[in-house]
């Protein structure tokens, strides 16, 4: 630990990233509450970073401003990463984090790039350039995580760390359908124009708020893709270390009830964004803790059956 850091101060720092992070996403923070408290608190630092970021291009005057600032952020970690210290109270915390947990930092700078992918009238024409904004932007968090988290024993690093990047996609692309509306207000479409147009849907319709069933068709194929990669990263949940895994576990399912929420809905993206209440996150997570208690169960029942 660096000798310009304080152990008080970085205290009041973890305080405050953890009160960002219960301001910022209520699931995030839910499913750090089944990490054993050192692993949340540098769960949160990584999340007021991320947090910070997309802040400094979410919330700008101006895309010209939005520019200028992530720019100026991005010297900023620079210049830390190569003093290794840092005066910005998230830079601090988060470096400290990434140094005790060996966080890669490309990580970091893969999110800047994300974030500056939304500073211009947001367009992706096919699924591909998508998967890349999404890799950025969410992807490269489910790897910190990993970073955080660690892998058992028996498991493989290359390997794991393709399910990470296919369950940050999910969430995303989960994102992405639940705030359709909410883009639109900053000129951002995520879904891929060639599949709006190969559903018979315009950007048009979107901005007139058109839940026909073109949409209906349009939105069930993004579900669908969203499934898959949820298969995928799911996949990858018990290779983590123990310590984290229920976590992981939990906030996949948060997220997974957000999709099936949207399609509960009947798309309606529009008039409401589908949000996951605390009983149903409680209920959630008792459904994650009874399954390996089923499993147990019937592991003890066939032994005194043998």
């Amino acid at each position: 630990m660096p000798a310009t850091v304080e152990l008080s101060d970085l205290d009041k720092l973890f305080r405050e990233a953890a009160e960002q992070t219960a301001r910022g996403s209520k699931s995030f923070y839910f499913a750090t509450r089944f990490f054993p408290p050192e692993l949340a608190r540098a769960a949160h630092s990584v999340y007021w970073f991320c947090r910070y970021t997309d802040d400094l291009v979410d919330e700008c005057s101006s895309l010209a401003d939005g520019r200028r600032q992530l720019e100026a952020w991005e010297r900023e970690l620079e210049a830390a990463v190569d003093a290794k210290t840092a005066e910005h109270p998230v830079l601090r915390v988060f470096l400290y984090t990434a140094r005790k947990y060996s966080i890669p930092l490309e990580y970091a700078f893969e999110l800047i790039k994300g974030m500056r992918m939304d500073l211009h009238a947001v367009r992706y024409q096919n699924f591909d350039e998508l998967q890349v904004f999404c890799y950025r932007v969410a992807s490269v968090v489910g790897l910190m995580m990993c970073s955080l988290i660690g892998l058992t024993g028996a498991a493989k690093w290359e390997i794991a760390r393709q399910h990470a990047i296919d369950l940050g996609i999910a969430m995303q692309l989960t994102n992405i359908l639940r705030d359709v509306t909410e883009d639109l207000r900053r000129d951002r479409i995520y879904l891929p124009a060639d599949e709006m147009a190969q559903f018979g849907y315009s950007e048009a319709d979107l901005r007139a708020g058109r839940r026909n069933d073109a949409f209906r068709s349009l939105m069930r194929y993004q579900v669908a893709r969203a499934r898959t990669y949820y298969v995928a990263g799911n996949t990858g949940i018990g290779m983590l270390n123990s310590r984290g895994r229920f976590a992981v576990k939990v906030a996949s399912d948060v997220y997974q009830h957000i999709l099936g929420n949207i399609e509960r809905s009947d798309f309606n993206v529009f008039e409401r964004r589908a949000v996951v209440s605390p009983a149903q996150k409680y209920w959630l997570t008792m459904r994650c803790m009874a399954v390996p208690m089923a499993r147990h169960s019937a592991r003890k029942l066939a032994f005194w059956n043998t």
